[in-house]
């Protein structure tokens, strides 16, 4: 069984790509500070399915590209396929690891690694080190994660109110810190980079029906290791289909945390 707990769903690969898009909004002045421009080569280590790469791929431009790395077989497929059905031509996809990328160090003008430090728990520091002997001197490795702990909602259905808290937990049994996001800055520091910036900010996203949260998408892990029952299950899906019909909407307070630091 896959370590990765969210499986990639259609409404999985739709959320993926709307945090991309929001990512280049409210992300933009960090992207640019960190090297994110045209001519640009960027590392974008674990990809997943690529919605962020993708929409890298247009900031660099033609003269730019992006290397995406990815080590799920299902998140590689939909990756590959999204490039393509995209119509950019600047994004090469490979199998790998976030410890062993095969990337040739100082190769690249950005490492960037979103929202996987929080899967890979005891293994975050190693992880950050191998992303900080990517870049050139001067370029950047830049970070993004969260803290599962401090995501709210409001409006949701009741039988929602104790999803988010096993999900914290489920990741915790796993070994994983849920909330990494808070050390992305000591991670920099201890891998030899100058941290540059340190921010964070809650997302608030009115959900449309249809969206699930990724605990939601983690639901056959938490099963399979005893974080959930079938009955959890069944209650936060039967919550869900409710939240679909109801005519006010739920709002989601995600906590997300944005370092970046400089190679000497």
């Amino acid at each position: 069984m896959s370590e990765y707990a969210l499986a990639l769903s259609e409404a999985e690969v739709a959320r993926y790509r709307m945090m991309a898009a929001n990512a280049l909004t409210l992300e933009e002045a960090l992207l640019r500070a960190a090297g994110v421009g045209p001519g640009a080569v960027v590392a974008d280590v674990g990809c997943g399915p690529a919605a962020m790469s993708v929409e890298l791929a247009k900031e660099v431009g033609p003269d730019g590209r992006v290397i995406g790395i990815e080590r799920d077989e299902q998140a590689l497929a939909t990756a590959r396929s999204l490039v393509e059905q995209s119509g950019v031509t600047n994004v090469e996809v490979r199998a790998g690891t976030a410890e062993e990328t095969g990337i040739e160090p100082g190769s690249v003008d950005l490492a960037m690694m979103r929202h996987v430090l929080a899967h890979n728990g005891g293994r975050e520091q190693a992880i950050v080190d191998h992303l900080a002997t990517l870049p050139r001197a001067g370029g950047s490795v830049y970070l993004v994660d969260v803290d599962l702990t401090a995501l709210r909602m409001i409006d949701a259905d009741p039988e929602l109110d104790d999803l988010s808290e096993k999900y914290a937990r489920f990741h915790a049994m796993r070994g994983n810190d849920p909330r990494i996001g808070l050390r992305l800055s000591h991670l920099l520091r201890a891998a030899g980079l100058e941290v540059a910036s340190f921010t964070g900010s809650y997302t608030i996203i009115e959900a449309p029906p249809g969206m699930r949260p990724p605990s939601w998408a983690a639901r056959e892990a938490m099963l399979a290791e005893g974080a959930a029952t079938v009955e959890d299950v069944e209650r936060w899906g039967a919550a869900f289909l409710r939240s679909d019909a109801a005519s006010t909407r739920p709002l989601i307070f995600a906590p997300g945390f944005v370092a970046f630091g400089r190679k000497p």
